[in-house]
């Protein structure tokens, strides 16, 4: 189920010379499109897609409407993220994809289900949310099955880390909502011990872990089928705070 959303390294030379490494969420994945993926990017891309930019979005442009808006950072192939706007069209949702098959399998379903609650990024997550995203302007965050580089030497890859998540937090409203959800109960661990010590969140399940998964969050087949064979799946949901 777990997709390639991990957090890469690139190595720059900054203002005196010495090499720093910069955090990139993704690799930039083109793939092969199929003639179905490859319409939609060319005729569906223009309508719903958003170019990056290094200023923030006007989201009451983007929409031409006010609705609270959620993002989703690695939507792999968009059935869940579409399902979800389809479902809730009192709301605006953007998701962010690099693996451009996935981006037009999105504006695929987009169309299937005439929705226009939906817009798409293909893009580094990172570099959207430092420069794209306005502060504060975010209802709710996910980031559902992102690659939980299960070897111990790679959890440092991991994109839930207390850096990115001051980051996301910084994005939503005061009271927004950082949903995440796995199905490797180690990578579940690592995220509740990432964001439990940040004063920026606090944590709703009302037993101060993992909440039952939402009505909002489309059950995929293979978590359905995840479920027949025992496997589990972690949510999470935290609150941002207003410092």
């Amino acid at each position: 189920m777990s997709e390639n959303k991990g957090v890469e390294a690139d190595v720059e030379i900054n203002a005196e010379g010495k090499r720093i490494r910069k955090i990139k969420s993704f690799v930039l994945r083109e793939g092969r499109l199929t003639k179905g993926q490859q319409r939609a990017m060319d005729e569906l891309f223009p309508k719903l897609g958003l170019e990056f930019q290094r200023q923030a979005y006007d989201f009451k442009m983007v929409f031409n409407n006010d609705l609270p808006v959620t993002l989703e950072i690695g939507f792999g192939m968009g059935k869940s993220l579409a399902e979800q706007a389809h479902a809730e069209q009192d709301k605006n949702f953007i998701g962010i994809e690099v693996h451009k098959p996935g981006v037009g399998a999105c504006l695929l379903l987009a169309e299937e289900y005439a929705i226009n609650n939906i817009r798409v990024i293909h893009h580094d997550a990172v570099e959207i949310i430092d420069y794209a995203i306005a502060d504060q302007s975010l209802d709710c965050i996910q980031i559902f099955f992102p690659d939980p580089w299960h070897k111990k030497k790679h959890h440092k890859r991991r994109i839930v880390q207390t850096e990115f998540c001051q980051k996301l937090h910084k994005k939503l409203k005061p009271g927004g909502i950082l949903h995440l959800a796995t199905d490797w109960e180690n990578y579940a661990e690592h995220m509740l011990e990432v964001l439990s010590p940040m004063t920026e969140f606090e944590n709703i399940s009302e037993t101060g872990d993992y909440v039952p998964r939402p009505d909002s969050r489309p059950l995929t087949k293979f978590e359905q089928r995840g479920h027949r064979l025992g496997h589990g799946v972690w949510d999470l949901q935290f609150r941002a705070i207003d410092l």
